[in-house]
């Protein structure tokens, strides 16, 4: 069993940045796919980045170049810098971890307004 716990949600303004990190249970950490997926409202849920145990990192288009994933071994941790926010990005920001099967932590808000 992994648990995940978000935190570092909240509002911003529009060109303003905001960095989400994610706690993950388990001595295994190192050998989980760690990923970041949001959910704005009335939307599906979609895949925002993605780190792989071997440091292979992926991003959908939209986030390119403004969000950055990152993964500490030995904290257990995932993080996700967002820089460059836009109202677009407003969200509930979920971790995923995956091990054998699919983890999900319960997300944090992040809104982005003026």
């Amino acid at each position: 069993q992994v648990q995940l716990v978000e935190s570092g949600g909240g509002l911003v303004q529009p060109g303003g940045s905001l960095r989400l990190s994610c706690a993950a249970s388990g001595s295994s950490f190192s050998e989980y796919t760690m990923a970041w997926y949001r959910q704005a409202p009335g939307k599906q849920r979609e895949l925002v980045a993605r780190i792989f145990s071997d440091g292979r990192i992926n991003y959908v288009d939209s986030v390119k170049g403004r969000f950055t994933i990152s993964r500490d071994n030995a904290k257990n941790t995932v993080d996700l810098q967002m820089n460059s926010l836009s109202s677009e990005d407003t969200a509930v920001y979920l971790c995923n971890a995956i091990y054998f099967i699919s983890y999900w932590g319960k997300g944090t808000l992040v809104t982005v307004s003026s």
